[in-house]
């Protein structure tokens, strides 16, 4: 594509972004494949950043997985987001920040469909009064947590304690960016850069020192795709499609790669260990793997925060080869220590990908 084409496309992709005063409301799985990156993520905007992000204790999931798996209907999956929306009119904001790029998509999705059928709005109303007595406003403005770390990208470099380049000859560490599909593919006029030519993640990196690789599969989904892999006789699909971004990533030399969706953080990491172990390959130098981190980590280390604070110890490819790169001093006796004291329980580690 001519320069001017991609100039005018990217023109058309641009989100305004509130710099402050959100309500941010969690992943359901997120929280659960890697416990630290969303506290760490209100740490990073509240304590370093400064900015007023609210949490309600008694929002909910968005319902996504059960909609996307047919297991509720689309009236059922809106009544939870309307009440997601009651929760932050009653809290008195306006701007809604989510940490999942499903609930993202959803979120969009049903906007859209209320805009276009007033009727089906009306509809979810009446149903989220007579459930649980709420009423609420839509949105201002919503983004996805990966577009507020984008908008302050610049900020957080600003006060970093690192950059990402490999401290051994000073080069750019090499990052592969994956973007989730509902982040960007359901309504591409939502996402920062859309479709073809999203930055949201590529922006940090460029920001944060790094050098992005382009690569063939780069928009190719992970391979999760709900259906895909809650039924279990399709998990073979779902690994096929990781392994064909993991083949056509692998001349690149990635040192690390970063994701903005839960699942594909998830899958990315964990299908290493699948494909290794089924077939003794390797993606990463030395058999170690490609580290995957969501974003929020990505920023907690440019920021200096504790590899172990920040949940690293949960991933399946080991992170320590990436903190060396960094420079990144850790106390490898300290990885497997709970917020309470007490020592949690080591994985068995694999046979044929290293752990450290």
């Amino acid at each position: 594509m001519i320069y001017q084409g991609k100039q005018k496309i990217w023109s058309d992709y641009q989100k305004d972004i509130p710099d402050d005063h959100w309500f941010y409301v969690r992943s359901c799985i997120r929280q659960n494949f890697f416990p630290a990156a969303e506290r760490v993520y209100l740490d990073i905007l509240c304590k370093d950043l400064g900015r007023d992000v609210y949490e309600n204790p008694y929002h909910t999931t968005c319902g996504g997985i059960a909609y996307h798996n047919e297991c509720i209907p689309q009236e059922t999956q809106m009544t939870i987001i309307a009440r997601q929306f009651a929760l932050m009119t009653e809290a008195g904001y306006e701007n809604y920040v989510c940490s999942c790029v499903t609930s993202f998509g959803l979120y969009c999705e049903a906007i859209e469909t209320w805009r276009e059928f007033p009727e089906v709005e009306a509809k979810i109303r009446e149903d989220l009064w007579k459930s649980c007595r709420r009423e609420f406003k839509i949105p201002k403005v919503i983004v996805h947590a990966s577009d507020l770390m984008y908008h302050y990208r610049n900020e957080i470099a600003e006060k970093a304690a690192l950059r990402l380049v490999n401290v051994a000859d000073g080069s750019p560490l090499n990052v592969v960016e994956h973007i989730g599909c509902h982040y960007a593919k359901m309504f591409p006029s939502k996402g920062v850069g859309g479709a073809e030519y999203p930055y949201v993640l590529a922006g940090m990196i460029d920001s944060w020192g790094g050098s992005i690789i382009d690569y063939p599969e780069r928009r190719h989904c992970c391979g999760y795709g709900f259906r895909q892999y809650h039924v279990k006789a399709n998990r073979g699909y779902c690994v096929s499609n990781t392994h064909k971004k993991f083949e056509s990533m692998e001349p690149y030399k990635p040192d690390m790669i970063i994701t903005n969706c839960p699942g594909c953080a998830y899958f990315m990491d964990r299908w290493q260990y699948v494909i290794a172990e089924t077939t003794g390959k390797t993606y990463g130098p030395d058999r170690y793997g490609i580290p995957v981190l969501t974003f929020e980590e990505v920023a907690g280390l440019v920021l200096g925060y504790n590899p172990w604070d920040l949940g690293l110890q949960m991933h399946q490819v080991a992170l320590e080869p990436l903190l060396d790169k960094l420079g990144i001093k850790y106390d490898p006796a300290k990885k497997y220590d709970g917020p309470d004291g007490r020592k949690l329980v080591p994985p068995e580690f694999p046979d044929n990908i290293k752990c450290c």
